[in-house]
């Protein structure tokens, strides 16, 4: 168990005495200490995908503006020799979103990007040697027209007697994704089937009923010839999400996912190879599971790195790294039985191995598979993410990060080591002073269980501050060891927080994250609960003035714990899951919640009442604030409604604040300070939050 001021298996009597000499030192610096205000966050900006060029001298990353200046991302490029930056791509007015997905052209003289500055979102080239940028011309025959079918309405005319089947003409298509090959001779790029001017004469009149899970539009795999503008179709079939292509550019692997909803009734994915000389040919790989989610060539192209379902029983999505070996179509698993957690984030092939991200507890990190030797890579950083390189290998880049570090860009020679810090864009609009979390570990039944504990600076012996705790999105999920911009503002608020990894948790190995398997609410409940008298028992917090809250799966834990205990004074509960059965039948895939009753919910009536914070409802006493996106089909908008109407009929003191526009994740994003379109939602969540949670501690 790691303690204040970084000390292990001390005495009581001399934790105490460190908590009094750190909260000294901590209360002297207090005049200088600066925490973001509400508004501060909605000033936070933030950087994602680096790449570095063909040559290892510069890496294009992609920044997000900040929520007031309207959420968009541009692309940045940064200078490795002068630790410069500059930003390359800016935005017409009509374009909401930005420039996103920004590419190296293999040769370097171009980068290319994604953007909607039309009607359709394209793929752009843009030269480094000066000149704008310019889209590629992506017109495509419709595969499917649903205005000429024979039930279509309104009736499609009859063509004249004799007269011949008009041709149909090249469609402007949305290009959803793009693969650039190693030579740079093919781009291979997904779009959505188009719509037909028949189609949109049929939405013009409002001829728009939807036969749902008959949508014969699908997203399929073009080959684009940068040079010449032509554009190839292949027969893998829809609905392809990734491509992955060999290193010699001769094929590529197609992932595909399979159309309307498919994947809700069991993994559906198909693996295909592609030769780029006879794309009208592809080959499935069926030795390939349907549970895969990732992949990438060896570099002589003999083997297919993979990340697909566990073998151990585990959640939905809880992934392996497999090899497997075109020679022979062998498959055999690298990472059995691994501590942690691994699969996030795409493979790279290096060298005879492969590396891929993993979780080690609170840390983020990267490991290299060769053969049957497995290493941890070394970082300065408690996180690591993001980590890209060139064809050559010659250079790496990745995203660092800790508690008292925002995301910084990293770049060396090799993977992890004596690594250079590039300048980027500021991403926050001030210095905010540094919080350092503590990690903490606590028994719970036959696990060990553990946290992370940030404290404010005034707490001390003589000063007890609140608590609140913070539980994890999943449950399949877990707090990191990272710089967090909500944490800093709560902190900021004089509240100690404790961000709690129950079981369920990823970074602990399978068994782990296993271990709440039809015992939702009850194991991970009682896990959260020790903690918290955990650091009740060690630090300098008021057991008076308790708080919870969680978004996701930790919304659903806070209506657990609102009808379990009444130690907390205030619940706050983001887009939670409140009634299992009535949740499985309307929200946007129902696979993954399967696993955790086992069966179908009708099939298992009992035990998904029982893993249903609903079900406890008439024990309900502590006043609870409900915060749902209107538009989130993740946990959908009547699970909250079901709440707030059960807690107000118990004359229990309940809010509930509806977010127009709003999906699951984005909102969760725009609360905790992340960049935002929504320039208001974000401010006023954490508004509700401040002062539902202070009125509840108000004498």
């Amino acid at each position: 168990m790691l303690y204040a001021c970084g000390m292990r298996d001390i005495s009581r009597s001399t934790r105490l005495a460190a908590v009094c000499v750190c909260s000294a030192a901590l209360l002297s610096a207090a005049a200088q200490d600066h925490f973001p205000s509400n508004e501060d966050l909605r000033h936070v900006r933030s950087m994602s995908q680096p790449k570095l060029s063909p040559d290892g001298r510069s890496v294009l990353i992609q920044v997000t503006d900040a929520t007031t200046d309207g959420g968009k991302t541009h692309l940045w490029l940064v200078d490795v020799q002068t630790n410069t930056a500059r930003q390359l791509t800016y935005s017409p007015e009509s374009d909401k979103r930005g420039e996103y997905d920004g590419a190296w052209m293999p040769d370097g003289r171009s980068i290319l990007f994604l953007a909607h500055r039309t009607e359709h979102t394209q793929l752009y080239e843009l030269p480094m040697d000066g000149g704008e940028a310019h889209p590629f011309d992506v017109k495509i025959v419709p595969p499917v027209d649903e205005s000429k079918a024979p039930d279509a309405i309104p009736p499609a005319p009859k063509p004249a007697v004799g007269a011949s089947p008009a041709k149909p003409e090249p469609v402007e298509c949305n290009v959803g994704q793009y693969f650039v090959s190693p030579d740079g001779k093919q781009i291979a790029v997904l779009v959505h089937d188009p719509q037909t001017p028949g189609e949109k004469k049929e939405q013009d009149e409002k001829a728009d009923a939807v036969l749902v899970n008959h949508d014969p539009h699908g997203s399929r795999l073009y080959l684009l010839d940068p040079a010449s503008g032509k554009i190839t179709p292949t027969a893998v079939p829809p609905d392809v999400d990734r491509v992955v292509w060999t290193r010699q550019g001769d094929r590529m692997l197609a992932i595909a996912e399979g159309m309307n909803e498919v994947g809700d009734l069991a993994p559906a994915a198909t693996a295909w190879v592609i030769g780029v000389a006879d794309p009208a040919h592809p080959t499935q790989l069926k030795a390939i599971p349907a549970t895969i989610e990732a992949a990438t060539w060896s570099r002589d192209g003999s083997r297919i790195d993979y990340l697909a379902q566990s073998q151990a029983d585990a959640p939905p999505g809880y992934s392996d790294l497999y090899e497997y070996t075109v020679a022979d179509n062998s498959v055999r698993d690298l990472s059995a039985g691994f501590s942690g957690s691994i699969g996030y984030g795409e493979p790279i092939a290096e060298g005879d191995g492969v590396l891929d991200a993993a979780e080690l507890g609170t840390r983020s990190t990267v490991l290299r598979f060769t053969g049957d030797r497995r290493e941890e890579l070394k970082f300065d950083t408690a996180t690591v993410s993001q980590l890209n390189t060139n064809a050559k290998q010659s250079a790496w880049v990745w995203l660092g990060s800790s508690s008292t570090q925002p995301p910084t860009l990293y770049y060396a020679e090799k993977p992890g080591q004596d690594a250079k810090t590039l300048k980027t864009p500021d991403l926050l609009p001030a210095a905010w002073t540094p919080i350092p979390s503590h990690l903490i570990s606590w028994k719970s039944d036959a696990f060990t269980v553990e946290g992370l504990l940030y404290l404010p600076p005034q707490a001390s012996a003589d000063h007890k501050v609140p608590l609140i705790v913070d539980v994890h999105g999943g449950p399949t999920g877990a707090f990191e060891d990272s710089w967090n911009a909500f944490t800093e503002f709560l902190v900021g608020q004089g509240w100690a927080v404790l961000r709690t990894n129950p079981r369920g948790s990823t970074g602990y190995g399978a068994a782990f994250v296993a271990a709440n398997k039809n015992d939702l609410g009850g194991g991970d409940y009682r896990d959260i609960m020790a903690g918290v008298d955990a650091v009740l028992a060690q630090y300098p917090l008021d057991a008076n003035k308790l708080a919870l809250m969680g978004y996701s799966y930790g919304g659903e834990m806070a209506g657990f714990v609102e009808g379990q205990t009444d130690r907390f004074k205030a619940i706050v509960s983001g887009a939670p899951v409140i009634d299992q059965e009535s949740e499985y039948g309307t929200e946007n895939g129902s696979y993954y919640d399967r696993w955790f009753y086992e069966g179908y919910p009708w099939e298992h009536a009992a035990d998904a009442w029982r893993q249903s914070p609903l079900a406890n409802a008439a024990h309900a006493k502590t006043p609870f604030l409900l915060l749902q996106g209107e538009s989130d089909r993740t946990d959908p908008l009547g699970q909250s409604e079901e709440m707030y109407r059960a807690l107000r009929q118990m004359d229990v003191p309940v809010e509930l604040v509806e977010y127009p526009r709003e999906d699951h994740g984005p909102l969760a994003g725009g609360i905790f300070g992340s960049p935002s379109p929504e320039p208001w939602h974000g401010f006023d969540g954490r508004q509700r939050i401040v002062e539902f949670i202070n009125k509840a501690f108000a004498p």
